[in-house]
């Protein structure tokens, strides 16, 4: 090849090509974050920051669906000069959607990031955190238990508030009339209690046991071999059990506080030899000559949960005082439409109780209610706020139930679901007659959501309607419409129904001509649907962890409390619901869209609600979907069951021992800084994960 020859047209070329180069490399360049910004400003946000707040980055998701289309051009304005038009280094207003939903959303989101700020990452965090927060030193083998933790990828280590909660008030009571109670509480068939026993690392023997007795021992047997003897009395029945009035409750929780203390120098270990526990050698129970302690257990089936559950709230709450009901739901709603802003109250009996007393199947009829209003220990799934039973995971989250398993083969991407919120269920939640039916909790979600139903019953509801009054206003406002007539957007967008009935006394004859069943659809084939809502049974429902687990948006409606509440946000995780359903329209038609302008879901009749116009807020409902689903994963899985359960065993190892004030764990924390620093050769794990 000979030399290159540089003839003006080559030269030409030459110098446009590194012009062109250098245009498009600085064009590329000044495409900063502002640019950015400024092209997707037209995206409705589901909830908003100040220009001063920083947004963290949004993970790419292959579910997103973010519109980068053009803007439409803009109206007039007639405050713009045409001949002085602004400049193009101009930004665009922002426009804010100010929808109460779209500031629940917010403020979760606030809390959110306070709550993963505060996570400790390594052992010295985790003890010095513990000491702060319950003035106490970690119980015996607190060690053992974090590593156990971080070899699972626990998320958070600091997270067990609940169980120090159910805990406290047992510091009220000697550790040997602890032991004396649980030792003996499975002798009586009748009250239900099962007892799974542990001697020298081992469970030994389970009496009384059930299914859920055996699954609670698989969890066990993860790291049994760090727990001292112990008898564990655990609930069979679905209903909870423990009610202390709150004089005396806060007499104990008194005495907790004052007996705190960390005394320099404490044993870590458990004591051995300790007496009152079961005497597994006796096999006739009736040669069995040691104490009994009266467990003040007592029957109330089918009446009314509010006279024995209001002695356990406080004199000034609404369940023990005159307080209106639109009183005690300025305690938890917010006040346009009112949607739940305080989920944790929204299930309060105290708060919500005397509301909802007759509309829920727990509180008026429930099947079985053995109740104490005594401070006795046992183990249950499930509680009401006014309960004290002793909360654990689960087992129907443990056990491998196609029932209520999560499976990702119907669990389509979030595009392809329907625009549908989908519930199948019996007729369960209370024993059912032809007289009180129509207000148990479930009877009511089915009839709320049928469209033939509520057409004939004239029904009307409460929504938000965009305001029309200024199309050129700079954000999205919205007013009360309290005559929405729902049946038209049920037919389109509900598909909620029974499959059959059960529980009815004499009979469920009554039904025959109430409910057309719906056909049975297996759990993971509900996954189709974009919204699931989850409500009570006789207790809770354990469809709650796949649906977390789905691609699809959760609603939860409940009383009830589970180990796992204070992980999971409302408004960030999922969408709370009212337990009277007063709600749900305002929830759904905010995310699916209603109106004339909103073309996909036009009503045929257009008489039918014309002053009703809501945008469709598709982008809100998957960011939830997606942070419950990113969560659940991340926090609610087997293995943060077997870390919850070694952690509430080893505290309630040091509540039962006789020396629970002088054991403990008293060092900093220093000798596992080369497992948290990845120096051992078990020891490398990452914030919030274990590296393997």
């Amino acid at each position: 090849m000979g030399p290159i020859e540089l003839n003006k047209r080559r030269i030409f070329f030459l110098v446009a090509g590194i012009i062109s180069f250098y245009i498009l490399f600085h064009g590329l360049s000044s495409f900063d974050r502002d640019s950015l910004k400024d092209a997707t400003a037209h995206i409705p946000l589901p909830g908003y920051l100040s220009p001063t707040e920083h947004k963290p980055p949004i993970e790419a998701d292959p579910d997103d669906i973010w519109d980068f289309s053009p803007e439409p051009s803009p109206a007039a304005h007639p405050d713009i000069d045409p001949a002085n038009p602004p400049t193009t280094e101009s930004k665009p207003v922002q426009h804010f959607d100010l929808h109460p939903i779209a500031r629940l959303m917010q403020e979760a989101d606030d809390r959110w990031r306070t709550y993963e700020s505060a996570i400790s990452t390594s052992f010295r965090q985790t003890v010095e955190k513990y000491r702060s927060r319950y003035g106490r030193h970690p119980p015996p083998g607190f060690k053992d238990w974090y590593r156990f933790a971080r070899k699972r990828n626990v998320f958070n280590v600091d997270d067990f508030d609940q169980i120090m909660d159910d805990l406290r008030p047992f510091w009220a009571v000697n550790a040997s009339d602890i032991r004396t109670h649980a030792a003996h509480m499975a002798e009586d068939p009748k009250f239900g209690v099962a007892v799974i026993h542990i001697r020298d690392h081992k469970i030994v023997r389970a009496d009384n046991p059930s299914w859920r007795s055996e699954t609670m021992e698989q969890v066990i047997n993860k790291f049994v071999e760090f727990l001292p003897d112990m008898d564990i009395p655990m609930n069979r029945l679905d209903q909870p059990r423990v009610i202390v009035p709150w004089e005396d409750m806060q007499e104990m929780l008194q005495k907790e506080y004052d007996t705190r203390a960390m005394p320099p120098e404490v044993a870590d270990s458990f004591s051995e030899g300790q007496p009152n526990l079961l005497d597994l050698s006796i096999k006739d129970k009736e040669q069995d000559n040691s104490t009994r302690l009266d467990d003040g257990w007592f029957f109330r089936p089918g009446k009314q949960y509010m006279d024995i559950a209001a002695k356990a709230c406080p004199p000034e709450s609404p369940a023990r005082s005159n307080m209106t009901v639109a009183e005690a739901d300025q305690l938890y709603k917010e006040s346009t439409v009112g949607l739940v802003a305080n989920f944790n109250l929204s299930s309060d009996l105290c708060t919500v109780g005397p509301t909802i007393q007759n509309l829920h199947g727990l509180l008026y009829s429930a099947s079985s209610i053995i109740a104490s209003h005594k401070l006795v220990p046992i183990f249950g799934e499930c509680k009401v706020n006014v309960n004290s039973d002793i909360l654990f995971p689960a087992n129907m989250y443990y056990r491998h139930d196609d029932r209520y398993d999560y499976n990702a083969s119907d669990d389509l991407d979030w595009r392809d679901k329907d625009d549908t919120i989908i519930w199948r269920g019996v007729t369960s939640g209370g024993v059912q007659t032809g007289d009180n039916w129509q207000t148990m909790h479930r009877q009511r979600l089915v009839q709320l959501t049928n469209g033939t139903y509520v057409a004939k019953s004239a029904t009307e509801v409460k929504v938000l309607t965009e305001k029309r009054d200024d199309p050129a206003a700079e954000n999205t406002t919205y007013e009360l419409y309290d005559r929405f007539q729902p049946s038209q957007f049920a037919d389109q967008h509900s598909d909620i129904g029974f499959v059959e009935s059960w529980g009815c006394v004499p009979d469920c004859s009554f039904y025959n001509n109430v409910f057309s069943w719906k056909p049975q659809v297996s759990l993971t084939s509900q996954f189709k649907s974009k919204y699931l809502i989850d409500v009570d049974g006789h207790s809770f429902s354990g469809r709650w962890r796949a649906f977390l687990q789905s691609k699809s948006l959760g609603f939860k409606a409940t009383i009830f409390r589970e180990w796992h509440d204070s992980r999971l946000l409302a408004w960030r995780h999922f969408v709370p619901v009212d337990n009277r359903y007063d709600d749900l329209y305002a929830l759904l038609t905010y995310f699916i869209g209603y109106g004339e302008a909103n073309k996909d879901h036009a009503v045929e009749d257009q008489e039918l609600n014309p002053q009703v116009y809501i945008a469709p807020h598709v982008k809100e409902a998957q960011k939830l979907a997606r942070q419950g689903r990113e969560w659940a994963n991340k926090v609610l899985r087997r293995e943060d069951i077997e870390v919850y359960m070694f952690r509430l065993l080893l505290e309630y190892g040091r509540i039962i021992d006789d020396g629970r004030d002088y054991i403990g764990y008293s060092g900093d924390g220093s000798e596992l800084d080369k497992f948290d620093a990845g120096d051992e050769k078990d020891g490398l794990w990452g914030i919030g994960g274990w590296k393997r």
